[in-house]
């Protein structure tokens, strides 16, 4: 496939190949070369496909077959990619769960996506023991799969081991798993992921090859400058597109994808530097500054790292660059329904560019700005994000109301988030349809407030929703956590936006928290709401 990239150079980039190809090919090319790390656990290319293949035939034992969906329910870990890479290579479904549902949405995802195998291990994450959140979800009792495997030594009650997964896999040729992997056609169902949103229960987005590789591919090589054997660190969770995009694009190029079972800023410091990261992929301004406010940071300490993705306000990608000169900060604007990225920016723009928009769109896909009647806006022109293209999904799982309300006649997917399109077709994400206040009849976007208290010296991260009011309709009220050893009353916080942003902008109380309501990666808005909406009396300081 080729195209023209934006500075008018004729790209060439190979067709789309299964997901498991990637591996293979890799394999083949460059089999004693590390293409994961987790922290102290590593494998190469011909290690991830052997691990692979063992799966597949393990898979096959158990009676799974083309299309079928496997759950994997994991924190990061080995673990995690090898099961993956197994289903794939058998034509099998990865189904990803996010580990951070509770027992509700994981009985939901699995009855709605049909999972019959799922993969599980001893290794919790966020004190969450995944066979006991399983058994009270009701799986494999009120909630039918098949099998439920678990990787551990010790093997796991009713579970399949380590042990029968050997037998099976045993009973199973390899042949038999290359000739399933030969009948994958790009346009097949690649993974699933499980996005939540605003308030209903989390909806399936099933990505095909095409789409599942075109952010972390096209993007990689036109934005990130992805080189051969380059070196990311990237580590969120892997049920997230922000490991799958950064996957696909690292293995296009024989690289080494380096991650993190539990995330610490010290400990991450010093496997950046022992890896020799050359990209990274941290995405969100709450990982990168756990980074750059550790004792241990210096500016040389991304001395190796050309290139770093975050995605955030204007105010703190700004300030995030200016403490690590040496390496060019570039943001984005995607969705899980894209596979990732839908938009980039790019390490040779200007500063301003690359923190006041997101980007041009990837080549292969359109962006445009819609108003609520559907008819295309103009440049500078506030309104919905659409999207059209390779990088765009079909349609959610088995919900033909929730597609057809999400796409037009013409293929224009409807984000549900705001924005506009200057000139020069570079996005700028002003907030989300639903993330909108409307303060005495005056539109206030909640991310414009949140980037302006990121400013305030003792402010780490704030999060702004709207409290119903008799006289305005409703009013801003902020959530705040602190800067670490860091004071301030509500007072303070309210005071520092008198007079700097409109006063129908001001928040009329600020809530302190030490910890966020987290889905994947995103704060969980609703449940502040719900929280406010609960509260009796306002918190006034915290230190």
């Amino acid at each position: 496939w080729c195209f023209d990239d934006h500075r008018g150079d004729r790209r060439v980039i190979p067709a789309a190949r299964p997901l498991a190809q990637l591996l293979l090919d890799s394999a083949q090319r460059h089999g004693e070369r590390d293409c994961v790390v987790v922290d102290d656990d590593r494998i190469t290319y011909a290690g991830l496909a052997d691990r692979a293949t063992w799966y597949a035939r393990a898979l096959t034992g158990l009676g799974v077959g083309r299309g079928d969906r496997v759950g994997i329910l994991m924190a990061n870990c080995l673990d995690f990619v090898e099961v993956l890479f197994g289903a794939s290579l058998l034509g099998a479904v990865p189904m990803l769960y996010n580990a951070r549902f509770k027992a509700r949405e994981v009985a939901h995802c699995t009855a709605d996506a049909g999972v019959r195998v799922i993969f599980t291990n001893g290794l919790v994450d966020q004190h969450i023991d995944y066979v006991e959140l399983l058994a009270k979800a009701g799986i494999g009792t009120s909630v039918a799969v098949e099998h439920i495997v678990f990787l551990g030594p010790e093997g796991h009650g009713h579970c399949v081991g380590p042990g029968r997964l050997a037998e099976l896999a045993d009973g199973v040729e390899e042949d038999a798993v290359l000739e399933q992997h030969r009948r994958t056609d790009v346009a097949d169902t690649a993974l699933m992921f499980y996005t939540s949103g605003t308030t209903a229960m989390p909806k399936g987005c099933p990505l095909d090859h095409v789409v599942l590789q075109h952010a972390g591919v096209v993007g990689g090589l036109d934005r990130l400058g992805l080189r051969g054997g380059d070196v990311m660190w990237a580590p969120l969770p892997m049920f997230h597109s922000a490991f799958t995009q950064p996957l696909t694009g690292v293995f296009h190029v024989g690289g080494t994808l380096v991650s993190t079972v539990h995330f610490d800023a010290g400990e991450a410091l010093r496997q950046i530097a022992r890896e020799g990261v050359t990209v990274a992929f941290p995405a969100f301004p709450t990982v990168t500054m756990q980074l750059l406010d550790h004792p241990d940071y210096t500016p040389g300490s991304f001395a190796s790292v050309r290139t770093m993705l975050n995605v955030g306000p204007r105010e703190e990608l700004v300030a995030m660059q200016e403490r690590m000169p040496q390496t060019s900060q570039i943001t984005a604007y995607g969705l899980s329904e894209c596979g990732g990225s839908v938009v980039m920016c790019d390490p040779d723009d200007p500063l301003d560019a690359r923190t006041a928009n997101s980007g041009r769109a990837l080549p292969g896909n359109e962006i445009e700005i819609r108003d609520g009647q559907g008819r295309q806006l103009g440049a500078g022109e506030r309104g919905e994000i659409c999207v059209r293209g390779r990088g765009v999904f079909g349609g959610y799982h088995g919900d033909r109301a929730a597609t057809e309300e999400a796409f037009d006649v013409d293929g224009w997917f409807r984000t549900g988030d705001l924005g506009e399109i200057d000139a020069d077709g570079n996005l700028t994400f002003t907030g989300r349809l639903k993330d909108m206040l409307k303060v005495g009849g005056e539109n206030v976007a909640a991310i414009e407030v949140e980037g302006f208290l990121s400013l305030h010296p003792a402010v780490k991260l704030a999060q702004v929703v709207g409290r119903p009011d008799a006289k305005y309709g409703e009013v801003p009220v902020a959530f705040v956590e602190l800067a670490p050893d860091a004071e301030a009353t509500s007072d303070d916080i309210i005071e520092f936006c008198r007079g700097e942003i409109a006063s129908f902008k001001v928040p009329r109380a600020v809530h302190f928290v030490d910890a966020w309501p987290m889905g994947a990666t995103k704060i969980l808005k609703y449940e502040l709401r719900a929280r406010l909406a609960a509260m009796t009396g306002e918190k006034q300081t915290h230190a």
